[in-house]
Parts: structure tokens; sequence; C-alpha cells
């Protein structure tokens, strides 16, 4: 996406386009998913110079609430930022710790034996060793 492209999309999303969200999301594209505040925050302070974590925390705030991108938390303390909404899972390799995206389709689970909740959020995460960690062993 071009930065004209970003600006359009987050106005579209109802988000003021400032230079810091702009190039939070532009880092998010071209990086890849599944990046840490930190991963950001290396990536672009060399261009930024005054940014800073707590623009970068706010920043994404304001994407989940508009929908724009999820947060996958990890092991409940790690926040990983995901631009891809459509439903999937996640694989993290205990090796590398990189993170890797699979379709699911519906999930086993008993639907009606939860009868009366309201659900909100479906994760699938699963742990392991990645292919290529595999190949090197």
């Amino acid at each position: 996406m071009t930065v004209t492209e970003i600006t359009e999309f987050l106005n579209a999303h109802d988000i003021k386009p400032s230079y810091q969200r702009i190039k939070v999301y532009e880092c998010l594209i071209n990086q890849g998913n599944h990046m840490t505040v930190e991963s950001i925050y290396r990536e672009l302070i060399a261009t930024i110079p005054t940014l800073s974590k707590t623009t970068i925390y706010n920043t994404l705030k304001i994407f989940e609430d508009h929908h724009i991108l999820n947060v996958i938390n990890l092991n409940g303390n790690e926040m990983r930022y995901d631009l891809i909404l459509d439903e999937h899972g996640h694989f993290q390799c205990k090796i590398c710790q990189e993170i890797f995206d699979f379709p699911i389709q519906e999930p086993r689970i008993q639907i009606e034996q939860i009868n009366g909740f309201k659900i909100e959020e479906r994760n699938v995460f699963l742990k392991g060793i990645c292919k290529d960690c595999l190949e090197k062993q």
C-alpha cells in the first residue's frame, strides 16, 4: 500500500491519519504480521527520532478499537499485532519463536454446550517445532 492508500484507508475507518499512525501501519504491512511494539519501535526510530513506545501502544490500541488489526496474546505477556482479520490460527515454533498463520475451518467445539453465552472472540494457537527447525535438527 502507498502512503496515499494508507491515508485513505485510515480515513475510511475514522482514524486521523497522523504521520506516526501512517508509518506504524506501513511498518506492519511491510515487515509482516506478528510484530511486537519493540520490533515496530526498532524499525521506525531511525525514521522518526521523536517516536516513543507510548505512541506506538496508543496507535495500536486505536487500530484495534477500529477493528483494523488483531492483537495476539502469547503466553499471557507477549502481545503481537496481526493485520490479517480473517479467522485463522497461529503456530509458534518453540525454537525460533517465529509465528505462522494457518487457515482454519469451523473448529470442532460443541457450541451448544455453552448455550446462552455470547462468544466475542475465538482463537486457535498451537506450539511446536516448525518445519525449518525440524530440518536443522
